[in-house]
């Protein structure tokens, strides 16, 4: 195996993965439109501007090169745009995966790495979530990563293509070596926010409800190193070009930390202090997600090598410092 589509490789975490699979000697192919994605984290193999549900980019590219893989990234992800326009995301995370499965069925490409979340699990919450419990998504957001994994199940049925479903928890950190990071356009994910009131580009923090049934009445969420899900994703690759099972796995550190906490530990990295005041609950919010990813541990041989909320924030802090001293 060598050349991997990357879809939504300009973006944070398909940007993060682009370089591991650089690092680890594949040939990335970044199909990127450039609409939330950055043309500055194109460090890494070769890149095609276009949409991934156009039939006529996507033959172009698989029949411009033999493509042994693809991780699949594009998409949606904003929960709460997601409840006031449904249509955008089942257009842009189900019709364009459909189109892409339809591509790569066309030319041959077997193996499918899907960027799918912990947010498909329902209630209860509480404990660590394992992969057999109980799917019921309460966003259309988290509808839409449904869909697409029963929609692999099927396919993998019909004509025997393999996946893996790569459910994470909170996506967070950032490049050690600050070469990309995370950058969404409007930011809505927790961390960012907060280091850009450590910055001083924001006056405070919107926390999202506080009174949720958790210990300090705020959302608790597993976050995950992205450099830790980069290398899942090359080793998911690597498992299912060896005959591996297709199936989902969980990613995630199986330690919950509520946004006060996350709060905290911010302003003991930053030494700033994180001003923040209450307004109402985001619309889909599950009040706990916190994974047990002993399956990909086991399965896939995968060890997060940045466990502790802290270490995840000083990554972060340092690329945003960068970023913001950039721009």
């Amino acid at each position: 195996m060598s050349t991997i589509l990357v879809s939504g490789g300009a973006g944070y975490i398909g940007s993060h993965t682009v370089k591991r699979l650089h690092e680890q000697g594949f040939t990335p192919v970044v199909l990127d439109n450039l609409s939330t994605g950055h043309s500055d984290f194109l460090r890494w193999g070769s890149f095609v501007l276009g949409d991934v549900g156009s039939a006529e980019t996507l033959d172009a590219v698989f029949s411009a090169q033999r493509v042994d893989a693809v991780i699949h990234f594009a998409s949606s992800i904003c929960v709460g745009e997601s409840a006031t326009d449904p249509l955008t995301y089942y257009a842009n995370n189900v019709a364009n995966t459909i189109a892409l499965l339809q591509a790569m069925r066309r030319n041959a490409v077997p193996l499918f790495v899907f960027s799918s979340s912990c947010a498909v699990y329902g209630p209860p919450f509480d404990g660590l979530l394992r992969e057999d419990h109980p799917v019921g998504p309460i966003s259309p957001y988290a509808r839409t990563k449904l869909m697409v994994e029963l929609i692999l199940e099927d396919c993998a049925r019909a004509f025997g293509l393999k996946y893996a479903c790569m459910r994470y928890f909170n996506a967070a950190g950032a490049d050690p070596g600050a070469q990309v990071g995370e950058r969404h356009l409007p930011e809505t994910h927790l961390i960012p926010l907060v280091l850009q009131v450590a910055l001083g580009q924001r006056p405070e923090v919107k926390l999202l409800g506080d009174d949720y049934s958790t210990p300090d009445g705020t959302c608790i969420r597993d976050y995950i190193h992205v450099q830790d899900l980069a290398e899942a994703h090359v080793l998911a690759l690597r498992y299912l070009e060896a005959g591996g099972r297709s199936g989902a796995v969980n990613l995630g550190n199986g330690t919950g930390y509520s946004v006060r906490e996350v709060l905290d530990a911010a302003a003991s990295v930053t030494g700033k202090a994180i001003p923040y005041s209450v307004v109402p609950r985001r619309p889909g919010d599950s009040p706990r997600l916190v994974g047990d990813a002993s399956k990909a541990r086991d399965v896939l041989g995968w060890k997060p090598e940045y466990p502790d909320i802290r270490e995840i924030l000083a990554t972060a802090w340092q690329w945003h410092k960068a970023d913001y001293g950039s721009h």
